[in-house]
């Protein structure tokens, strides 16, 4: 079955791409935007008070199908969620980006020099395209002046440790949908980190417990994934797991003994799989 997350459709309209696979009364093409705001909340519904089911990031793209009202209804193309987008986060489609933001978050200047006006903050796995280099600055497409050194070319400069990556967020706000060092949820976390490794990873904590292979619990070791209903973390070593998480409301480190005990008394219960990567 077309997960309705990932699947741009609706009964009474789907992009065109679907015709033929699902049904719908109107099919349309998708128009390509970019993500014009240092973050984009991806809502539920064209409606700010809604679910927030995800966040998109500066110079992620997305596919728009409908205008509805001041939103767009549309695909996220990175992580292909589907949901409404306030047009004035997005703007026309920019050339392919040339670098990702590789610090946890940082600014942009309105001149090469860290005393003009800054905008941001940008986040982690933000995507740019340079257009120019002056001194230890990179001007990026609609995005001001980066220092050079919070930046990475695109296909190059990976890191090698998601957990390493992971742990840079150690502190952070909870915040469901969240996918940044301002606020983020678990799945978020597991996401963000992946991605600065250059690993494909999707949304939610569900898709993401279907990765690498499963491993028993009595052989975790760092890097590995701790699975539940609904929520997800990341081993520190043997024993210690890092997650984002609603009982502390902050990416938190902890026995994962403890983390089990204390969730298997609510409605997620005993971890459902140990994932390897």
């Amino acid at each position: 079955m077309n997960d309705p997350r990932l699947t741009l459709a609706r009964p009474d309209l789907a992009a065109d791409a679907l015709e033929g696979v699902v049904a719908a009364r109107r099919y349309r093409p998708s128009r390509r935007v970019s993500v014009s705001a240092p973050v984009a909340p991806l809502w539920r519904a064209a409606d700010t008070t809604s679910e927030r089911l995800d966040e998109l990031i500066f110079g992620e793209t997305f596919d728009a199908l409908e205008d509805v009202g001041e939103f767009l209804w549309g695909q996220a193309r990175r992580d292909g969620y589907v949901g409404f987008v306030r047009a004035a986060d997005l703007a026309p489609a920019r050339a392919s980006p040339t670098h990702w933001v590789s610090a946890l978050r940082g600014s942009a200047f309105a001149e090469p020099s860290i005393k003009a006006d800054a905008t941001g903050p940008f986040s982690l796995n933000a995507l740019v395209t340079v257009t120019a280099e002056e001194g230890g600055f990179a001007r990026a497409e609609g995005g001001g002046w980066f220092r050079r050194a919070h930046l990475a070319p695109v296909g190059l400069g990976f890191e090698r440790d998601w957990t390493a990556v992971a742990e840079r967020f150690l502190g952070a706000p909870y915040l469901w949908g969240g996918r940044t060092s301002l606020g983020l949820d678990c799945s978020g976390l597991v996401q963000q980190a992946l991605y600065a490794c250059g690993r494909a990873c999707p949304r939610d904590a569900d898709q993401q417990a279907r990765l690498g292979r499963s491993v028993g619990r009595g052989d975790l070791r760092r890097g590995d994934l701790v699975c539940w209903r609904g929520h997800i973390g990341l081993m520190l070593d043997e024993t210690r797991l890092l997650h984002a998480n609603a009982h502390d409301m902050a990416v938190a480190a902890e026995p994962v003994v403890d983390a089990m005990a204390r969730i298997a008394s609510g409605p997620k219960g005993e971890p459902t799989t140990f994932r390897r990567l």
